[in-house]
Formats: structure tokens, C-alpha cells, sequence
């Protein structure tokens, strides 16, 4: 049984982590994570967390000032996630629960959740209804935009850390430098290693079909993720008709009603929204229900510690995406074996933080 929590406060805590691999994308280099850490205070003594990425550190400040608002409103509130979702939605109505605002929200929803798990003594995953298992999971450090010998090697690399998958960034200024880069990771992995390619959003629709069909020429590409604008549903359509290589997208699905909108316009194969975009574990649920509904396999986006528990709740889960950029503020890091990411087994999501390493990268 579920124990009942009132909230006392929430705290926010902005760090800028270094990150072992940096990114390099079509769209910026990331060397830094800038994350906000949210501890959600109970009056009961427990404490829920959860972290967001903020991509840019300047969105830090944006982000604690609107958790800041949050953590007044939801005092003395229960520890209810479905119920302070739709206080807030109510809240931000006019100005739209989207961007900064949709992302404390969903912050805040995770943190309710977890201190709802904790309070029970069971992992998140146990009280949505399943249990900690393994789930398929490919690695997502680094493989940027670089020199097409240095990431074949640091493909290598990153499928002996214990994966049975990567994913390399394309966008690169022509075709021949994208399908170099692609031809030479291939041809240094082993067939039975997934290989996804990523464009971040970095094409027209006309250059889309060019470099899709280069792909689909090539072989050996598991899928294609977001090579057009992310709310383009009818191109995303029409190159899913058109090309071989499967389409994947979701990550910028702000809700999990546009998740069903996409799924309407039949825009992809495959799905991955993105734990903050898509409103929590709350959000994540009911995007999972839509997956489920269309017969749709659903990957993550980032935040792989909460969304190992998640998958393991999803009907039609397919891959988890693993990306280490939290690891050094976190006391118990997740650990990968076989190929596959297991959710923690302790109460909650298993996200408590390294308190020094904490002070030493905090900047708000």
C-alpha cells in the first residue's frame, strides 16, 4: 500500500558536469552537462529525486526560478502525481505548458513518484505494476561529428563498455562525409551489434530522401532518428513510405498527446520520447498506453536510471538509450551487463546524489 506524503518543499540544485565523451551534433558541441537536481521534501522525512537536462546552463536559472514558484504552490500539498500534474497544467494554462515550464513540471513528477516508491520500500518499477528486468540497451556517449578514423574507433570503444548497439551522429555539410563516417563504424563493428544513426534534425525533406536512400543502399542501419524538423508529421510519413531503413522519433514530443498525434499521421516505425518532454513517469504512462494501443515500439531518451524502470513497465518496450552524463553526481552509477541496463532493485528510482561531487560542480 501506498503510503500518503504531504509536501513540505522542493529544492532545486543546478550543477555543470564534465562529460567523459563530448557531443559534437549537427545542431552544437556539448562538453559540459548542465543538470538540475530536484529534491522533493516530504513532511513524513522522505525525500523523492530526480534530475533534468537543461542543455544550455543559461536554462538553469529559467528552471529554478519556475521550481521555485512550484515548490510555494504545491506546499502542504498530497503527494498525489496524477492530481499536482493537473494543478499545474491549470496553473501555466495561459502561458502554455510547454518548454521550461513542462519540464519542472515533469522534474517535479518524477521526484513524486520515486518518494511515493521509497515510502512503500519497493522499486518504481514494482509499483507501476512490473519489476526491475533487463532491457535491451545501446550506448549514446559520444560518436559526434568527428573525423570519420576516429569514430570508428570510439565505436569500438564504446561496444567493449558492454553494449550490443551505439548511435552515431550524422548531419555532416555533404552526403560523402555523412556516409563515410557511417561506411567506416559499420565495417569496424560486428554484424550483430545495432548500429542508429541520428541527424538531429539537420535536413530538408528533399535531402532526407537523398541521404535515407544512401542508407538504405548501404545497409546495416538499424534506424533513422529525426533526420527532418521534429513536428514535420507528414514528411516524417512520407519517408517512412518511402525508405527501407525503419524511422525513429519522439524525443521532442512535448506531451503524450502529441506522441498520439504522431502516431496518427503513422510519422515513424519506432518511438522515443524523452522523460522530461513527455511530462514524468505520469506522461510517460500514458504515452506508453498510445504505443501500446498502435502496436508501436517505444524507446527512451536519455535519463536512462528512470527509464530503465519505465521500460520495464512498457508493453511495447524496445531499446533503452544509455548515456553516462549523470554518472558523476550519482552515488550508485547503473551498470550495464550483456548487453542490457537493469533498473535499480532499492526503493524508488535508485537516484541519490554524491554529495561532493555535487558541491564540486554546482553553479547555482
Amino acid at each position: 500500500m501506498l503510503q500518503r506524503l504531504t509536501l513540505r518543499e522542493i529544492r532545486g540544485t543546478a550543477v555543470s558536469v564534465p562529460m567523459r565523451r563530448p557531443l559534437a551534433t549537427s545542431a552544437q558541441t556539448i562538453r559540459n552537462a548542465p543538470l538540475l537536481l530536484i529534491d522533493l521534501v516530504t513532511e513524513e522525512g522522505v525525500v523523492g529525486h530526480s534530475y533534468l537536462f537543461c542543455y544550455v546552463p543559461s536554462a538553469a536559472g529559467a528552471l529554478l526560478k519556475v521550481l521555485e514558484e512550484v515548490s510555494t504552490t504545491l506546499k502542504g500539498a498530497p503527494v498525489a502525481p496524477l492530481e499536482i500534474a493537473a494543478k499545474l497544467a491549470r496553473q501555466y494554462k495561459l502561458i502554455g505548458v510547454r518548454g521550461i515550464v513542462s519540464m519542472v513540471i515533469a522534474g517535479v513528477d518524477v521526484a513524486c513518484w520515486d518518494a511515493l516508491a521509497i515510502a512503500a520500500q519497493a522499486p518504481l518499477a514494482t509499483i507501476l505494476g512490473s519489476s526491475p528486468k533487463p532491457i535491451p540497451t545501446y550506448n549514446s556517449n559520444g560518436l559526434g561529428l568527428i573525423d570519420p578514423a576516429a569514430v570508428a574507433d570510439e565505436a569500438m570503444e564504446l561496444v567493449a563498455e558492454g553494449f550490443r548497439g551505439v548511435k552515431l551522429r550524422l548531419g555532416r555539410h555533404t552526403l560523402e562525409a555523412d556516409m563515410a563516417a557511417l561506411r567506416a563504424v559499420r565495417a569496424a563493428l560486428p554484424e550483430d551489434i545495432a548500429l542508429m544513426v541520428d541527424f538531429n534534425q539537420a535536413l530538408t525533406l528533399a535531402e532526407a530522401r537523398r541521404r535515407g536512400c544512401a542508407i538504405d543502399e548501404a545497409q546495416g542501419v538499424y534506424w533513422i532518428e529525426e533526420p527532418i524538423r521534429h513536428d514535420d508529421y507528414v514528411g516524417y510519413a512520407a519517408l517512412k513510405d518511402e525508405l527501407a531503413t525503419p524511422i525513429q522519433l519522439g524525443e521532442n514530443f512535448q506531451g503524450a498527446t502529441a506522441m498520439a498525434d504522431a502516431i496518427a499521421a503513422q510519422a515513424g516505425d519506432f518511438m522515443m520520447p524523452d522523460l522530461e518532454r513527455i511530462g514524468g513517469v505520469t506522461g510517460w504512462l500514458r504515452a506508453a498506453a498510445h504505443a501500446s494501443a498502435a502496436g508501436i515500439e517505444m524507446s527512451s531518451h536519455l535519463f536512462p536510471e528512470v527509464s530503465a524502470h519505465l521500460l520495464a513497465a512498457t508493453p511495447t518496450a524496445h531499446w533503452l538509450e544509455y548515456v553516462d552524463w549523470a554518472n558523476p553526481i550519482l552515488a550508485s552509477p547503473m551498470t550495464i551487463g550483456d548487453g542490457a541496463a537493469m533498473a535499480s532493485e532499492v526503493p524508488g528510482t535508485g537516484l541519490q546524489w554524491n554529495d561532493d561531487a555535487v558541491a564540486q560542480y554546482r553553479i547555482a
